[in-house]
């Protein structure tokens, strides 16, 4: 080949090659079939961060609302490398039949992660579910044990683990150990977030066509539809969740579990319920508490969806002391202060990536400051799928995240303090509580049971 041959030829390809997304490196020949169920709001922010990192092929999509559904085909064929339009199922089940899936996505309700989640174990898909993991301490135990049944790489979606600065946060303020020791930590939300309405603004009706309302309240308890729960309102009512401590604090434990590499919490407490808006219809708590006490550290969950956060800047955060200083840590910035003085010394901020990725500009409805962090997520999904490892957020620890938010709904409930027994899945010596480890699922849907999945 001579040079006017080469420049002609290496000039063609640079030029083909300037077509195509700017794809990580590593993941460049990661051509994954893909399905996704859930085509929401989160649903397409976690698939289209995947698209952006690697020539995934999406290949099926499922939702129960006929529009949400067309409306992300359009929008996925619009963006993959392809450019075909997935499949569209409104059954979850059909889709996973097919058994040609790689990668499975679910982003339902919480209170249909654990049955598609078992399934996709099954259809042999690695997994991206988002938080959290189910709706119960059963379905948890259970999804943990069809991931490791099945060895099926599974992340959850408590993508504080791969935030840019807060990694910068966790190796240059506590791996250094700038906060001397640590023996207290407080975590909050005061996002005035709690739906408002009333029977007076949100009365009764009947479904929209578009929605088949039996087969998305699924094993939840049959509730009389209103504008409130379909789109993105479910989580005002604690059929299909867990409320915000479930949503919220979620996040915030999981992201302290991780910055301190803590295991379970040995005792579980908590109180609230709705103390200031008693007009709405939302049955979730907009004042709540929880000590998750971990021996010799307890981390204490504070929200309120009325009046003002304590520190304005970190209305949604983590608070770290030690003996040498304080850690504040959010989903947009860090700060490290050492005592006794007023200023940081050690900060970072959230990572936007628009000269790379510019799409995230104009993008419906995507958290601009999380782009970069689900980005990091997917690419740690995809490495510990070539290897067959355990992702940054694997099930486990999405596990004990979910299910210690949950015991603390459980410990408001009873009134009393929970010890609980990681070993055997239990709250000890309290049979009440016990109960409530498993929710009761509307027939025909049958529970998943740990030792049957």
């Amino acid at each position: 080949m001579n040079r006017r041959q080469f420049l002609k030829t290496t000039g063609t390809a640079a030029l083909a090659l300037s077509a195509f997304p700017s794809y990580a490196a590593e993941f460049a020949d990661a051509k994954k079939r893909v399905g996704l169920i859930g085509t929401g709001w989160y649903g397409k922010c976690d698939l289209l961060r995947l698209i952006q990192i690697a020539p995934v092929e999406v290949v099926s999509l499922c939702d129960v609302d006929k529009k949400m559904l067309e409306g992300a085909a359009e929008i996925v064929a619009t963006r993959q490398l392809s450019k075909k339009r997935p499949r569209t199922y409104s059954d979850y089940r059909a889709m996973l039949k097919e058994k040609d899936l790689d990668i499975v996505l679910i982003a339902t309700p919480d209170h249909w992660h654990a049955l598609p989640m078992i399934e996709a174990c099954k259809a042999g898909a690695d997994i991206y579910c988002q938080k959290p993991i189910g709706v119960d301490v059963v379905e948890c135990q259970a999804m943990l044990t069809a991931a490791r049944k099945y060895k099926r790489v599974v992340q959850i979606g408590t993508q504080r683990r791969s935030t840019p600065h807060l990694i910068d946060a966790r190796d240059k303020v506590i791996k250094e150990g700038l906060l001397g020791r640590i023996a207290h930590a407080e975590i909050c939300c005061y996002y005035h977030m709690r739906n408002r309405d009333t029977i007076a603004t949100a009365p009764d009706t009947t479904p929209p066509e578009h929605l088949d309302y039996e087969m998305w309240t699924g094993p939840a308890p049959m509730r009389p539809y209103c504008k409130i729960v379909h789109p993105r309102g479910w989580r005002a009512f604690m059929e299909y969740g867990n409320g915000i401590v479930g949503d919220m604090c979620v996040h915030m434990l999981d992201m302290v579990r991780w910055m301190l590499e803590l295991g379970w919490p040995k005792t579980i407490s908590s109180t609230g319920g709705i103390l200031m808006d008693k007009a709405a219809r939302a049955n979730i708590s907009d004042t709540q508490a929880a000590t998750f006490d971990f021996g010799d550290l307890p981390v204490v969950w504070t929200h309120r969806s009325w009046g003002e956060a304590s520190d304005p800047k970190y209305p949604w955060a983590a608070f770290i002391y030690g003996d040498k200083g304080t850690l504040k840590a959010s989903v947009n910035s860090f700060e490290f202060i050492p005592r006794g003085k007023k200023e940081a010394t050690v900060s970072g901020e959230a990572l936007f990536e628009y000269e790379k990725y510019p799409e995230d500009k104009t993008e419906k409805d995507l958290e601009r400051h999380v782009a970069s962090a689900i980005r990091g997520h997917m690419k740690d999904l995809l490495s510990n799928i070539a290897t067959r490892g355990r992702p940054v957020a694997d099930i486990e620890q999405g596990a004990i995240s979910s299910a210690s938010c949950i015991l603390a709904n459980i410990s408001a409930q009873l009134g009393r303090s929970l010890k609980w027994d990681a070993e055997k899945w239990q709250v000890v010596s309290d049979k009440e509580a016990n109960k409530l480890l498993r929710r009761t699922y509307r027939a025909p849907w049958v529970h998943p049971e740990p030792g049957k999945v």
